[in-house]
């Protein structure tokens, strides 16, 4: 009897504990959300702690609670999108198969989909990360390297398996699907009236394997798009 009661208090702490740990995680992603949305329309120098309470619909106080100033907020919104597409691709390719070049291509898709998403994160992390101090633009460094490590892989296993030419530089080539993708939200008000987001992502693919995929094996790539 006591070991049953023993178990269901076990229980009930893991579960108020998980509940716990998404309220915060849901607060943390408001505040994240306002943040964003301030510094998209002030800039960062200009974004006041009062203006982001406002934004949020908040207290200032809630604010210093979850981060410890200005930089923290700035530093914590650009992190957030970079584990986005840290945590999201490599998922998104594996359930593309086992060959590399359509896992490629399913990295770019959902890569492009992420920046989508998440446009007013991206043109801010262009926009002010310099602004970090350098423990926090190491960081993003750091980040960034993870987060074109699965593409990278499949563009060194395609170069391998004779899909892509053996000259090609992988990181330069993931480097480069990365800015298109990021394109995608810098330039959003040149190529939104002219393209859909399927359309964009498509067209891209469609130059970009004409450059990495031998001749021999392109059809088959391009007629799947």
């Amino acid at each position: 009897m006591a070991k049953t009661a023993a178990a269901r208090s076990a229980t009930d702490t893991a579960v108020e504990e998980a509940v716990r740990a998404v309220r915060v995680s849901s607060r943390r992603r408001q505040l994240l959300d306002a943040a964003v949305a301030v510094m998209e329309r002030t800039g960062f120098h200009q974004m006041s702690m009062q203006a982001l309470a406002e934004e949020a619909g908040v207290s200032v106080g809630l604010f210093y609670k979850y981060f410890g100033g200005k930089e923290e907020i700035l530093l914590a919104a650009i992190v957030d999108i970079l584990e986005k597409f840290r945590d999201q691709l490599a998922p998104a390719m594996e359930l593309a198969g086992d060959d590399p070049v359509e896992q490629l291509m399913a990295g770019f898709r959902e890569y492009v989909a992420i920046v989508d998403a998440n446009r007013d994160a991206v043109v801010l992390t262009y926009r002010e990360s310099r602004t970090l101090d350098a423990d926090g633009r190491e960081r993003i460094k750091q980040l960034e390297v993870q987060t074109s490590a699965p593409m990278r892989e499949a563009i060194t296993a395609a170069i391998a398996a004779g899909l892509v030419y053996d000259d090609v530089d992988a990181d330069l080539a993931v480097f480069d699907l990365m800015m298109l993708a990021h394109g995608w939200a810098l330039k959003h008000w040149h190529f939104a009236p002219a393209f859909d987001l399927d359309g964009y992502v498509t067209t891209q693919l469609r130059i970009t394997l004409r450059a990495l995929v031998t001749h021999d094996r392109l059809e088959r790539y391009l007629s799947a798009l």
